[in-house]
């Protein structure tokens, strides 16, 4: 779904202080100058804790609440945005700001009445009108799943607006989402483009233009068009993201590794940046230990197998889900004492862990260099289903495949080819930066091997 991107507040710039934004006490004429103080609120992570500090100080009542609410938005926690601005209908910044959250929420038809109302008050203005057009459109999609249903009822929108709004970079960006659900791509993209010269900082614009552009390929006009918004603060996660991976793709590695870091650094936690951030920095060395590189792209395909792929009791299953503790990789790093501390999870409930993490020659509590001598110990390849043929035992790593198609399939638990071929084409395009260019690949590398891909009838 199309909505505002959730920015997390990572910045890899030096800790320098900014100047405060007081937000109890400077005007707030606009949504656009609650934008631009958003901007300096994420310049640092001093500025961005001082000012959840500010937040949190003030009250939830009247004028206060309303400033609360405003700042609320202004750090990315929409629930709590929405909870508060919903009782200043009668401020139009404040109902502008509820129905952008609303929309950051991925609640759309909640937003289409308050963006209408404003859209009418503000028949000159094309933000409103814009955000009633885009609720509309996302509101259809959701409740009908149906592109070209959502499309009408855009372009339907669009056919009473006024030539100004058409002309804009708002109205450029809507007439781009219509064409992408017609499956128009070269329009879209047209659309887009005109939207990015006419407003560069239009956030939605320019995620759209990137993500369609990195789908079929154009890699040199989605890299541009991420890199438009990495310069924007606050930075997107998502958007760094997938810049790293188009930086790998054209051999820039340290480029991504610093995309990558970035994100680690403010949340430790994030088990995919941490991934790629050891890929993109193994990338870096000219030379390696091939032996060792055979055994760590192994260990990093056991490791991101999701627990789910196993059979586990209903009890083991939810204690580890509750813990977070979605793949191998995570499961590998806990402790017998830290499992056996949580609620209702029990010896019945670690030995079935033991038994797993013992079929790939893991165990508990492992670091990785341990974890890499463990796996060579059990040969090169993974035990593959009854039945299977040499060319479908085709370890992974054979098959040569670009970072991003690599990294879609080893996130859906595929250690050989025949584990690909499995799988349906419908699944792997639903992976993030999986598109065309991707698909096509696998379908090549499938083909070169006998295999091919399953697709629904």
């Amino acid at each position: 779904m199309s909505q505002e991107l959730q920015a997390p507040p990572v910045n890899a710039a030096s800790e320098a202080a900014a100047d405060p934004v007081d937000l109890a006490n400077d005007p707030i004429p606009s949504f656009a100058s609650l934008q631009a103080a958003r901007g300096t609120v994420f310049r640092t992570r001093r500025s961005l804790d001082s000012f959840g500090m500010q937040i949190d100080a003030l009250g939830r009542e009247g004028e206060e609440g309303r400033r609360r609410g405003l700042g609320l938005w202004m750090v990315g926690r929409y629930e709590e945005a929405v909870e508060m601005l919903e009782a200043h209908s009668a401020d139009d910044v404040a109902s502008f700001t509820h129905a952008n959250a609303l929309m950051s929420l991925g609640r759309p038809a909640e937003a289409v009445g308050v963006f209408q109302r404003l859209s009418e008050a503000y028949a000159d203005e094309p933000r409103p009108r814009a955000g009633w057009i885009e609720a509309r459109l996302e509101a259809v999609l959701a409740e009908t799943g149906d592109r070209d249903q959502a499309a009408d009822a855009a372009a339907a929108s669009c056919a009473e607006a006024p030539e100004s709004f058409m002309a804009s970079a708002d109205g450029l960006y809507i007439q781009g989402r219509i064409s992408e659900l017609r499956r128009d791509r070269e329009t879209a993209i047209d659309h887009y483009s005109a939207a990015r010269e006419a407003d560069p900082t239009h956030r939605r614009n320019l995620f759209r233009l990137a993500h369609l552009c990195e789908r079929w390929g154009l890699d040199e006009q989605a890299l541009e068009a991420y890199e438009g918004l990495a310069a924007i603060q606050p930075i997107d996660r998502k958007v760094l993201l997938n810049l790293g991976c188009l930086y790998e793709d054209l051999g820039r590695d340290q480029d991504a590794a610093t995309c990558y870091d970035t994100v680690v650094r403010f949340d430790p936690t994030d088990r995919r940046a941490r991934l790629y951030l050891e890929d993109a920095r193994a990338g870096m060395d000219m030379y390696y230990d091939e032996d060792l590189e055979r055994k760590e792209d192994r260990l990093n395909q056991i490791l991101r197998i999701p627990i789910t792929d196993f059979e586990l009791s209903v009890r083991a299953r939810n204690c580890l889900n509750k813990m977070s503790i979605l793949t191998l990789g995570d499961l590998v790093t806990k402790t017998e004492t830290e499992l056996l501390s949580y609620k209702n999870f029990g010896e019945t409930s670690l030995n079935e862990i033991k038994e797993i993490l013992g079929s790939k020659a893991l165990r508990l509590g492992m670091d990785r260099e341990e974890a890499v001598d463990s796996i060579s110990q059990v040969g090169d390849a993974p035990p593959a289903p009854s039945g299977a043929t040499e060319v479908e035992n085709t370890p992974l790593a054979e098959l040569n495949l670009s970072i991003r198609a690599r990294r879609a399939v080893e996130s859906m638990g595929c250690l050989t080819a025949g584990d690909i071929a499995r799988r349906h084409e419908e699944e792997f395009t639903t992976q993030p930066n999986f598109g065309t260019t991707s698909l096509q690949e696998l379908r090549q590398k499938l083909s070169d091997l006998g295999l091919s891909l399953k697709t629904r009838s």
